[in-house]
């Protein structure tokens, strides 16, 4: 008898004890919340929850209040008794306020957000998890303030404030993706950049150049990969995700799976994902011209025409990309900080749909082509220490290598001449970064940066019939190297608590060296070597006089130097065009203005406008060139118009954005963003014309309903119209790539979507979304892209928590 009250009194002992453990999660994703402190109204008694969001509370009496608290998200008080009758799940809710205050892209350090006079977006972990981008540049577009373009499926060009390509500036980690063969036309390196891994990413509207050096001149798109996380409380921890994702558009299926190991100084992070894109099906609405009506196909070594039976569907867009990612994290002492990430990305060969479609003399013109594997590797360690010394408060070093492939590949239609080319680079970087606080109104940010390009490039020329292979000019010149050192400094002054300033300098000194070789040209140089240098600015007042508004006004200076790509490239621009190398080049310098203003009223309104303007000067633009006098080659097999890249326009770039927030109860909330742009260029003439990189005015808005367990998302997105008169001479001249208007004219239609995405919470480890876009089956091609997007398109994630 004895033994069993025993065993009935332990029994009842584990039963109470394990009723204490309670387990507190966001509000808004269900996510565990780990470091709460959780305390009686006394402060007498505290505990903290670990890695998992869990903490036991059996220290408290079932009469106390417990008062609950993070830095990001808002405070709660609730009697232990209730947490208890409620099963133990403590639900907190995000801090917006607090959550946007913390921004690290403008100086490399973490900064309060109203300290800042430029423009910033972030987007969480939340949102991204959402939104279930498909790849980073959706992700981005997402954010209704990027435009994105694609060519292809495996594409995403983003597109701000009127700058494209290498007039924006690409970072994982802090650290500059942009190679020296980023080119003017579209490109689509952000898809390297796996969704799945992206802890916060942050868009600097407007110039970067201070900071992030050449290439910085519309905006900077800045993205944070997950960090491994140590054990809380010396308990080591085992944490990861599985996810699996369906989309019908694109026949896309997804896998993910990451995993976390929390030691007491170590932690280790690995994620692995996988995307298998088929063909992308169009929507059944809109402009016949987008159809795919007929495409290429070799049987039996003869190209064929074919028909398409489902003419919706864009055959030969199809790829699959892997990602794959290692992190290691080292905190030997509260002083010292190591961190390491590798990742590496790849897809399949993916064809370039724009030029399978582009036709000459009424008939397709390419039998092929198509983008070998775009390979990257980054390997980053980064370095900080806290010294509190005279130099500084805290420095970071950062040393990253990453290593570059991308090849191309096009046959014209009934030619048995496939023409390769094949690109490399390996770029290395360091940059050594310091904060100095010297008041608590006044931090000094400064740093230097070394960058290093080594570009190989091959060419050759395949006889699909025989077998034999032979060389052929390759796209740049063959060991090209790019040399970027700079300093910077910047200096952070709080006058008083409602006007802060921000200003900082650059100075940047450019070297480039190409050797041409002779083999396939006359070429009238042997070789380009330049040295340049850039000295660049940008001053800017934060002004909040109350507790409402804020205003934001910012100048600063921005330059692009030339690049591999503008100096020695050799390529077909366009039908007829071809792009020779020219060594006479000299950095572009652009000059913005920048007002802004946000205001909260109340609790329950928020509203962000700004304008800008921005003034390009020394634009590099492709022009007519001549080689040794001649103003016409044959190249490709047919004469072609000699062009280069010239210091020889201006541009002027102008828009507003405007973003408003209203929420109607805690549940129930509309936001949408509205964006507006235009500008004009130069021509050879004198006369201006449209810029080429300027969007149509675009913008989204959600209405969200958010419960406990479940978020409803409906929302718009939506695109205006670019009359023929409003395109660009480059893209007027592409007249396959837009429908037709009355006059037989090339334009772009505007659009809009419906769109209806959901989460649920079914367990606290379990989350399912599904969504339906473009609802009414749109069929709408995007602004200079090659591809039409998606029609009605079905998408079910399913992602497991452990």
């Amino acid at each position: 008898m004895r033994l069993f009250v025993t065993i009935v009194l332990i029994l009842c002992s584990v039963e109470f004890s394990y009723a204490q453990d309670i387990t507190v999660l966001s509000k808004s994703s269900h996510t565990p919340i780990p470091e709460v402190i959780i305390e009686n109204q006394e402060k007498s008694k505290k505990v903290t929850t670990d890695f998992d969001g869990n903490a036991n509370i059996s220290e408290f009496s079932d009469t106390e209040l417990l008062h609950f608290s993070h830095s990001l998200h808002t405070s709660l008080t609730i009697s232990k008794s209730d947490i208890i009758k409620a099963g133990g799940n403590v639900l907190l809710e995000d801090d917006e306020n607090l959550l946007s205050e913390v921004v690290i892209s403008v100086s490399k350090w973490q900064q309060n957000k109203k300290d800042i006079s430029q423009k910033i977006v972030s987007i969480s972990q939340e949102d991204i998890a959402l939104a279930t981008p498909q790849t980073s540049a959706d992700l981005l577009q997402s954010s209704g303030q990027v435009f994105i373009q694609k060519s292809q499926l495996g594409g995403g060009s983003p597109i701000i404030r009127g700058f494209s390509t290498n007039r924006l500036l690409l970072a994982v980690d802090g650290v500059r993706m942009n190679t020296a063969i980023f080119r003017g036309g579209n490109v689509q390196n952000v898809l390297s950049v796996d969704p799945f891994t992206i802890e916060r990413t942050e868009v600097i509207l407007g110039p970067g150049s201070v900071v992030y050096g050449s290439d910085a001149v519309g905006g900077v798109m800045n993205f944070y990969t997950t960090q491994p996380k140590v054990a809380i409380a010396g308990k080591n921890k085992f944490s990861g995700n599985a996810l699996a994702r369906y989309a019908s558009a694109s026949n896309e299926m997804t896998g993910h799976v990451d995993f976390n190991i929390g030691l007491e100084k170590w932690a280790f992070l690995t994620s692995l994902s996988y995307t298998d894109f088929d063909d992308l099906k169009m929507g059944s609405h809109g402009p016949d011209d987008y159809l795919r009506n007929e495409y290429v196909q070799t049987i039996d070594g003869v190209d064929v025409v074919i028909q398409n039976d489902d003419p919706e569907t864009q055959v030969f867009t199809g790829y699959d990309q892997i990602n794959v990612l290692q992190k290691v994290h080292f905190m030997p002492n509260e002083t010292w900080d190591f961190n390491l990430g590798l990742i590496y990305t790849t897809t399949s060969d993916y064809p370039r749909y724009d030029r399978l479609i582009r036709r000459s003399d009424g008939n397709l013109r390419s039998a092929e082509w198509y983008y070998g594997p775009q390979q990257w590797f980054m390997g980053n360690l980064q370095v900080s220490q806290k010294a509190h010394n005279t130099m500084y408060d805290e420095m970071k070093i950062t040393a990253a290598y990453q290593f570059f492939e991308e090849s191309r590949n096009d046959r014209n239609f009934e030619s048995s001449s496939l023409e390769s080319t094949q690109e490399q680079v390996d770029a290395y970087s360091l940059n050594v970064d310091f904060e100095k606080k010297f008041t608590k109104k006044t931090s000094l940010y400064y740093g230097l940066e070394y960058i290093l390009n080594n570009v190989f490039s091959d060419g050759s020329e395949l006889n699909v019939q025989t077998g034999e292979m032979v060389n052929a000019p390759s796209r740049y010149p063959d060991g090209s190297t790019w040399q970027s050192i700079a300093a910077y400094a910047s200096i952070k002054n709080k006058f008083s608590e409602a006007l802060r300033f921000q200003g900082g300098l650059r100075y940047n000194r450019i070297i480039l060296y190409s050797e041409f070789d002779s083999e396939f040209f006359d070429f009238p140089f042997d070789e380009a070597n330049l040295d340049t240098d850039a000295l660049t600015g940008t001053a800017g007042l934060s002004w909040l006089p109350n507790d409402i508004l804020q205003w934001k006004l910012n100048f600063s200076t921005a330059f692009r130097a030339p690049n591999i790509d503008d100096v020695g490239k050799i390529f077909d621009s366009e039908p007829g065009s071809v792009v020779v190398p020219n060594p006479d080049l000299k950095p572009e310098y652009a000059y913005n203005g920048e007002l802004g203003v946000s205001a909260t009223i109340g609790d329950h309104i928020s509203v962000d406008l700004a304008t800008y303007y921005t003034y390009l000067d020394n634009a590099l633009v492709r022009r007519d060139f001549d080689l040794n006098g001649e103003t016409q080659i044959e190249f490709g097999g047919e004469l072609s118009t000699v062009q280069a890249i010239q210091n020889a326009a201006r541009a002027r770039i102008y828009g507003f954005e405007a973003g408003i927030k209203y929420e109607f109860t805690q549940n129930f909330k509309i936001t949408s963003q509205y964006t507006f742009v235009g500008g004009e260029e130069e021509l050879d003439d004198g006369e201006t014309a449209p810029s080429r990189h300027v969007s149509p005015q675009f913008g989204n808005t959600h209405f969200t309903f958010t419960s406990d367990k479940l978020m409803i998302d409906t929302f718009l997105v939506y695109n205006g119209q670019f009359d023929f008169e409003d395109l660009a001479p480059s893209q007027q001249n592409n007249a396959f790539l837009y429908a037709q208007d009355e006059n037989g004219n090339p334009y772009s239609p505007s659009w809009y979507t419906f769109n209806v995405r959901t989460q649920y919470q079914i367990t606290d480890q379990l989350k399912g979304i599904f969504s339906i876009e473009n609802i009414t089956d749109q069929r709408y091609r995007p602004y200079s892209s090659g591809i039409a997007a998606a029609g009605r398109n079905f998408i079910a994630s399913l992602t497991y928590s452990f």
